[in-house]
């Protein structure tokens, strides 16, 4: 199992979560997402090592921009 957090500009409100979560949650491995809406942390958890750009990806998808 491995977890590391990322920092996610531009969310604001209960919906930019939930979008956020949702596109990561479909990166295979990946069985939890944890979004800190003040600090704009998302910790995600899988079950193998995820690449960086597949989570770059998935928040790009949502209409977000990883800050790191």
């Amino acid at each position: 199992m491995e977890t590391k957090t990322y920092t996610v500009a531009g969310m604001t409100c209960s919906h930019c979560v939930n979008s956020v979560s949702s596109e990561i949650k479909q990166i295979p491995g990946v069985t939890e997402v944890q979004v800190d809406l003040a600090s704009g942390a998302v910790t995600v958890t899988s079950n193998e090592p995820v690449n960086d750009a597949a989570v770059a990806a998935a928040v790009d998808e949502a209409g977000y921009e990883l800050a790191s």
